[in-house]
């Protein structure tokens, strides 16, 4: 029996869970939750996760997970053949773990502040404070990329899996300018010939029409 992943196909979070287990070979059964229905405010969910976020996984065993920073060290370590996407050496390791927790608490915090009140109060805009926020993130990640061809060195990890998860997503609500983050550009279009990369872009496309629905 595979785990079991609770999603929504637009989160980014999401998204990257789904890139990190394509990229291992792992099949998860996917359960999607209609969140406007309420199915992450069920108890059945609740006993699951209590803080009702996806993913929410469920392993084979019946161990559950939630938080995407978490569930992806945690599908490497047991499912992963190698140790590439999540290094082992300490200080390789370490700047992965940094540039996760930037995803968690900077980059997808901000995306939550924009986007929830879209979602749950009507607003039509994004505010020109929010604006300027979204690009001091673009700029940080501008300067991870200085000298480097991916967030945390010059392979592939699981930090560039959530930064393009939510970056892409962020991109949608406000626009990265080509000409003051070049690396930043450079850097999603390397993203878009990952072997994973489709996994991504179906949550992200649906993420787009929702954007467009909402803000037009």
């Amino acid at each position: 029996m595979a785990p079991t992943l609770y999603v929504i196909p637009a989160s980014s979070p999401v998204r990257a869970v789904l890139m990190t287990a394509k990229a291992i070979g792992l099949n998860l059964e996917l359960k999607t939750l209609d969140m406007s229905a309420g199915e992450h405010t069920t108890p059945e969910f609740l006993k699951l996760n209590p803080q009702h976020t996806v993913p929410t996984l469920v392993d084979e065993d019946g161990y559950v997970l939630w938080d995407s920073h978490a569930i992806m060290p945690y599908l490497l370590s047991k499912y992963g053949k190698d140790s590439s996407l999540y290094p082992s050496g300490l200080k390789e390791r370490a700047l992965v773990n940094q540039r996760l927790h930037f995803d968690s608490s900077v980059s997808f915090a901000k995306l939550l502040q924009i986007w929830l009140p879209i979602v749950h109060q009507g607003k039509k805009h994004v505010d020109p404070t929010d604006v300027e926020a979204v690009n001091e993130i673009y700029s940080f990640v501008e300067s991870f990329l200085d000298g480097r061809k991916w967030v945390a060195g010059d392979s592939v990890t699981i930090a560039d899996f959530s930064t393009i998860t939510t970056l892409t997503s962020l991109d949608v609500l406000v626009k990265i300018e080509a000409t003051k983050y070049p690396d930043l550009v450079a850097y999603l279009k390397r993203a878009e010939g990952l072997p994973v990369y489709d996994v991504s872009k179906k949550g992200l496309d649906v993420f787009v029409s929702s954007v467009k629905q909402r803000l037009s």
